[in-house]
């Protein structure tokens, strides 16, 4: 699908252009020097919504074509969570390039049918390396092979279109698997450990109810002794 966003030289700051309803925009990359745009914020947000991070977009500045971008970055307000700048890469279509890729889940896991598991998502998206115009805006995983507690999907066993090569994470790391449901007292000795629901983490319902209870005990225990010092949030900039 091919994408398009108009854009206009900007000449006042940023925060002029929010000011007049506009949104303030930077494109860079590929050799080219830094320009400052101007985006009509509700075309910026329909295009952004099918685009995403990972498709190419043709930018227009001042109705000519000045070829390939990326959404490399949006700046949202910390308060209303709409965006208040926004960043657009350059690419050579010439070069290889490396950019983040959303994974798209399809069928239907076996052991959640039949077995009344846990469907657990470790990775939502990865970074790939291709030429332009290999890039793709999503890479499917297929829950269908996924029957037992055993199995899980790595991201070496993800299936690439031609052209595209995983850089990150490495291939052994997690992308999905089917985990036993856990009973609410695992759950709350976990939450009152104050540990993450982590796939790596989470032990099975079929344990003996005699290990759970020496478990939490202890972990009871080691959270009363040493509480862990509230954190200031961090502010986004």
């Amino acid at each position: 699908m091919a994408y398009l966003l108009q854009a206009v030289t900007r000449t006042i700051k940023g925060e002029k252009s929010r000011e007049q309803g506009k949104l303030p925009a930077v494109t860079y990359g590929a050799g080219n020097e830094t320009i400052s745009l101007d985006l009509n914020y509700g075309d910026f947000l329909k295009l952004y919504k099918q685009a995403g991070d990972s498709s190419l977009i043709d930018l227009e500045i001042d109705g000519k074509n000045v070829g390939k971008v990326l959404v490399h970055e949006v700046q949202y307000n910390p308060v209303k969570d709409t965006p208040t700048h926004i960043d657009l890469r350059r690419i050579d279509m010439n070069k290889l390039m490396q950019a983040p890729v959303v994974l798209h889940f399809i069928g239907e896991a076996l052991a959640v049918k039949a077995m009344g598991g846990t469907l657990v998502q470790n990775l939502s998206q990865v970074t790939v390396e291709c030429l332009p115009k290999d890039l793709v805006s999503s890479i499917d995983v297929d829950l269908s092979s996924l029957k037992t507690f055993e199995d899980l999907v790595k991201v070496k066993d993800l299936v690439l279109s031609e052209g595209l090569t995983i850089v990150a994470p490495l291939g052994d790391v997690l992308v999905v698997k089917v985990t036993a449901s856990m009973t609410e007292d695992e759950i709350k000795a976990m939450e009152d450990a104050g540990k993450n629901l982590d796939v790596n983490k989470i032990e099975s319902s079929g344990k003996k109810k005699e290990e759970e209870g020496a478990a939490g005990e202890g972990a009871d225990k080691k959270a009363d002794e040493k509480k862990p010092a509230d954190k200031k949030p961090s502010e986004k900039k």
